[in-house]
């Protein structure tokens, strides 16, 4: 039949234009390809330093009693004003306390704010500075705080306010209204005194605790190991003194890191191992490990939907082992760090590991895999072999959200820590007294240690017979030979806030970063 020949002829053309037409190259993407967002977070408000406040600003007055303290900022009358407000609303000064006044003289408005601690404790100044501009970030007009007592006082009120103004809203487009971002300055004698210590120290611990926060607020469509590394080196681009070590999945391999990628083996994003190291004094380093999980799925043990949004947050230990250290390199302190990051995707790929899978880590010892869900753990294997032996460090301290058993155990207030040695332990609860991030220790028993012993190979990661947060701490220190001086940071409990604090807004708290710093300053070999 004529018409059937020549309706197979001019298909059978076609098959070359069909062929070209195909989108043969339509899964060389790993995502989606589009950015979720172009732009940055709303600008926050600028904070100066002066003798006096603005005439005209809203003013915030901090104090540790009912009484104001004496300031050229008020009037007689204005004064008085707010003294008889104080005494009918039996303000006290205690350190939470705030009221409100308008219409009080020129100013738009007055805000009083307590910082008197319980007998014996020094005022905060970082949380009364921080929760009074979080209740003052609808307040469209430029703002003045007063009663500082001195320059680090009024340095520590300028951290506050950085930390506490936090926001990560750059992927909302359908707001009314930003955050307000007029100017906030803060007044005293002291202020040159102020700036300075605020511009060598204080600034440079809010960019490393911000940026730590970005990290774990961002999704993990954006943080990805590649991604978390540029955005790292990026941080850092120019500061004196770093230097800057990435291993891919292929130089792992040749090092037998096979714990951290098996981990990552099922993810189409590869793993990586970020080492920055800052040289700001001679002599050996201090060694800060961090779990970089950038999303946990669980892999082929997986977990369940509920709260699995929540897991993009499971590299928090390897953002603040980074931003501790973009923390003291831009400060330009006195320390020798080498921080690592173990970063990787847990996904249930068709290459993930599985439940029974051996693995050999870089120092040569073997684990079984008994779940997958166990996973921060098998990449701190690696790093902290391979940061002792290539840095022969002074110290170890590794952080990580390692086990929901420690947030059972303590709840939001407190990080778990773990050492072998009291004298380390010590070390790192003076750190977080002084810095405000609280930790609380727990036990290493011999008994946990057996446990965690295999039938197949040396340990297994899961399914021991020890408490949680207690096995996972013991299987890290089993990599971490028991002369070098070692602490565990499990910091699952408080990386992420339901309820804001006056440092920290609800969401990613950027936990270990203030801690971290304040250990290395204070901690030399």
């Amino acid at each position: 039949m004529p018409g059937a020949k020549n309706h197979r002829l001019a298909l059978t053309a076609l098959l070359p234009l069909l062929a070209l037409a195909s989108p043969v190259h339509a899964q060389s993407v790993i995502g989606s390809g589009v950015p979720a967002s172009t732009t940055a977070n709303s600008q926050e408000r600028p904070i100066a330093f002066a003798a006096q406040a603005p005439e005209n600003a809203g003013l915030i007055i901090l104090t540790q009693s009912a009484a104001l303290p004496e300031t050229p900022a008020l009037s007689g009358a204005d004064r008085g004003a707010v003294e008889a407000a104080i005494a009918a609303a039996d303000f006290q000064g205690k350190a939470g306390q705030h009221l409100k006044l308008r219409g009080i003289g020129g100013r738009p408005l007055i805000m009083i704010v307590g910082a008197a601690k319980a007998e014996g404790e020094n005022a905060d100044w970082r949380a009364a500075a921080g929760g009074a501009i979080q209740k003052l970030m609808a307040e469209e007009t430029e703002l003045a705080m007063i009663g500082a007592p001195d320059a680090e006082a009024m340095a520590s009120a300028a951290l506050g306010l950085a930390l506490g103004q936090y926001r990560f809203d750059r992927y909302k487009h359908d707001v009314e209204k930003a955050p307000a971002s007029q100017q906030v300055t803060i007044a005293g004698a002291a202020a040159n005194a102020a700036q300075m210590l605020w511009t060598n120290r204080h600034q440079h611990l809010a960019e490393g605790v911000r940026f730590a926060r970005d990290l774990q607020s961002e999704p993990a469509n954006t943080i990805y190991p590649e991604s978390f590394v540029d955005r790292t080196r990026a941080a850092l681009a120019g500061v004196p003194n770093v230097r800057v070590e990435v291993l891919d999945e292929a130089q792992m391999r040749q090092l037998n890191m096979g714990a951290i990628v098996g981990v990552g083996q099922g993810s189409p994003r590869g793993s990586r191992m970020m080492v920055v190291t800052y040289r700001g004094a001679s002599g050996p380093p201090l060694a800060l490990a961090g779990k970089g999980i950038t999303f946990d799925t669980g892999g082929i043990s997986i977990k369940p939907n509920s709260g699995m949004w929540g897991m993009k947050a499971d590299m928090t230990g390897a953002a603040a082992v980074m931003g501790a250290t973009l923390s003291l390199a831009k400060s330009r302190a006195p320390v020798h760090i080498v921080a690592v990051a173990a970063l990787a995707e847990n996904m249930p790929g068709a290459n993930a590991q599985r439940p029974g899978d051996v693995v050999r880590t870089y120092g040569g010892k073997t684990i079984e895999i008994r779940s997958t869900d166990a996973e921060g753990r098998l990449v701190l294997a690696d790093a902290v072999q391979y940061v002792a032996d290539k840095y022969d460090p002074y110290a170890l301290v590794d952080i990580a959200t390692l086990t929901g058993s420690v947030g059972r155990a303590l709840g939001p207030q407190y990080a778990g820590l773990f050492a072998r040695e009291d004298a380390i332990a010590g070390k790192l609860l003076d750190a977080a007294e002084a810095s405000g991030e609280n930790l609380w220790r727990l036990p290493l028993h011999p008994a946990y240690a057996k446990a965690l012993k295999s039938d197949i190979a040396d340990v297994k990661n899961s399914n021991i017979d020890a408490p949680g947060a207690s096995a996972g701490a013991h299987f890290i220190g089993y990599f971490v030979d028991s002369d070098l001086p070692w602490a565990h940071l499990d910091i699952a409990g408080v990386d992420w806030l339901d309820s804001a604090r006056p440092l920290t807004p609800k969401g990613a708290s950027g936990f270990g970063v203030r801690l971290l710093d304040q250990l290395a300053r204070d901690w030399r070999e």
